[in-house]
């Protein structure tokens, strides 16, 4: 399987992937060009750019980032325990511009008392956006933690209408 890597400028943060034709195996945000291509050079070894694989995706983010309503059903390979697995679902089934908490998404996966290792498995989730783990905050209404940012979070909770 041929393995490359894209990226969309959404002006305040690029949007990084790496996948092939079969489907993206990471999703996530970075500060610069450079800082992307850096850590997924780490991650994967040596990738070339191919934004013509990724160009159904990229109309989806010019979408999403234009502030229109998108369903991220992008063909995603995913890797992971059978709990992170179990929490990812369950996010992914988070409807555009609502949230849920991490107790709500714990209980909904039958462990009730797990919220903080649902915290834990959205830390390691590879395909943000499509698995939008954005759209999970405390039982309380506050944001909670982000891997690039509680304020990228924000953003993306309001490009989606989310009044927090």
């Amino acid at each position: 399987m041929q393995v490359y890597y894209g990226y969309y400028d959404a002006s305040f943060i690029l949007v990084g992937f790496v996948g092939s034709a079969e489907g993206l195996v990471h999703l996530g945000f970075y500060r610069s060009l450079d800082n992307f291509v850096e850590k997924v050079r780490k991650r994967f070894g040596k990738l070339s750019p191919n934004v013509e694989e990724f160009r159904d995706l990229i109309e989806l983010l010019e979408k999403y980032f234009s502030g229109q309503r998108v369903e991220f059903n992008y063909p995603v390979i995913l890797n992971g325990t059978e709990f992170q697995l179990r929490v990812w679902m369950k996010v992914k089934e988070i409807p555009y511009g609502e949230v849920r908490s991490y107790g709500w998404v714990a209980k909904n996966i039958g462990r009730d008392k797990a919220a903080r290792a649902v915290g834990n498995a959205l830390k390691r989730n590879p395909v943000a956006l499509i698995i939008p783990c954005h759209r999970v905050v405390r039982k309380n209404g506050s944001l909670g933690g982000f891997g690039c940012g509680v304020e990228i979070k924000r953003k993306l909770l309001s490009i989606e209408g989310v009044k927090l």
